[in-house]
């Protein structure tokens, strides 16, 4: 059974990997359902991808709590 997704919109490029995979942050609908927060490497034309977390609004919030209180 193929996986359906949309890219609702692209939120920002975090690296990119020596095959020129882009380390992505985006909003993306899996399988029609609502939008999540996805971090994952995606192919230059996002045919295909790895593995990677989708993460809530609620969980994103916790995140940027999380990252905030720790010195980078």
């Amino acid at each position: 059974m193929a996986i359906k997704y949309e890219i609702k919109e692209n939120i920002g490029t975090l690296s990119t990997s020596s095959k020129g995979w882009l380390k992505e942050l985006n909003l993306v609908s899996w399988n029609d359902r609502d939008v999540k927060f996805d971090i994952r490497e995606w192919s230059e034309d996002h045919s295909k991808m790895s593995k990677g977390i989708t993460l809530s609004n609620e969980e994103v919030r916790e995140l940027k709590d999380l990252l905030n209180k720790i010195d980078i």
